[in-house]
């Protein structure tokens, strides 16, 4: 895998300096169309009205998933709004000035300091110093998992030990027992990175993929643990066929949902990369061609400061490598031909 890898960096150095043939590029956006985590269009007005100060549209985003119990889009909504609010956060200073107890704000509040905290070179210590934030934002709905979520990355942050990460994390399931976010906290805090090993982040992830409802993103969690094997370059830990099921399953996952749908981009951006990683180039391609225009961070800040051309660096290596088997296996049925 250390090879396969080597080889497809070199390739992402190359691709971008190939064009290969229209009938392989067909499905896939060019370059300029492709966006790097764009916003949905409940997100958009949100982020926009902060840029100009404004907190009211963001408030009324995330109340409404919360009184909805929509914790998926309410957990990515989150997520984004904090990242934003890393460089920019006038808007929600102004918004707790307000309303200091808003459960929505609150728990926006606990995520932007905990990412902080993880960016600071004190993150232990960091982290600890935050920990009445989560507390504040788990009390301001009870029934809220995000709050547990952030807490699972809080926890691996601070070296917390399996018991007491377990037992945040059975908070968590209690209150949305297939939420993603949650999941993938827990399978970081698995992964030989952090406290774990590649094998058992493979079972935790293989057996919440097993449990998981159908179209959950939860049966993406197998892809993941393959990605950090790849990444690590460990060629021993765990089987070839265990990271090609886990690629297997998350093609199928894909498949539940329409093309270039934003909903399922980062995991169609993580399956491709894994596809690619394995050599796997034209399902690969399939994936590209799914994704459309929306490229994801993740997982591709992982191998580059700009993920962006990473991906179109991936997506073009891709392309180069189906582009330069064809002409061979058209040289061959010729020559057979000929035999005859």
């Amino acid at each position: 895998m250390v090879r396969t890898m080597s080889l497809l960096r070199a390739l992402m150095r190359t691709a971008r300096r190939v064009r290969t043939a229209p009938r392989i590029a067909h499905g896939l956006p060019p370059d300029q169309a492709v966006l790097l985590d764009a916003p949905d269009e409940r997100l958009s007005p949100a982020l926009v009205a902060a840029a100009f100060g404004e907190w009211e549209p963001a408030a009324k985003l995330l109340a409404t998933t919360r009184e909805s119990a929509d914790w998926e889009d309410r957990d990515r909504y989150v997520l984004r709004l904090a990242a934003f609010a890393l460089n920019r956060d006038e808007w929600l200073t102004s918004w707790l000035a307000v309303a200091p107890r808003d459960p929505d704000a609150l728990v926006l509040k606990a995520e932007l300091a905990v990412r902080r905290a993880w960016e600071s070179p004190a993150r232990a210590e960091r982290l600890r110093e935050v920990g009445p934030l989560l507390d504040a934002a788990a009390e301001g709905d009870p029934d809220d998992p995000v709050p547990w979520r952030i807490a699972l990355d809080h926890a691996r942050g601070t070296h917390a030990t399996h018991t007491a990460f377990e037992s945040l994390w059975e908070q968590a399931v209690r209150r949305s027992s297939h939420h993603y976010g949650c999941h993938v906290a827990a399978l970081q805090y698995l992964s030989a990175q952090w406290y774990g090993s590649h094998r058992e982040c493979f079972d935790f992830a293989e057996q919440a993929a097993a449990d998981a409802l159908p179209g959950s993103l939860v049966q993406a969690l197998p892809v993941r643990a393959a990605f950090a094997q790849l990444l690590s370059g460990d060629t021993n830990s765990v089987q070839d066929d265990r990271i090609d099921a886990a690629a297997d399953l998350a093609v199928a996952l894909s498949a539940d949902y329409e093309p270039g749908d934003p909903w399922p981009a980062e995991v169609r951006n993580l399956t491709a990369y894994v596809l690619a990683g394995r050599q796997r180039w034209e399902p690969a391609l399939e994936q590209f061609r799914l994704i459309g225009p929306y490229a994801t961070s993740f997982p591709w800040n992982h191998l580059s400061d700009d993920p962006l051309g990473r991906f179109l660096d991936a997506r073009d290596a891709v392309r180069l490598q189906i582009a330069s088997a064809r002409p061979l296996r058209a040289r061959a049925g010729r020559s057979g031909s000929a035999d005859h």
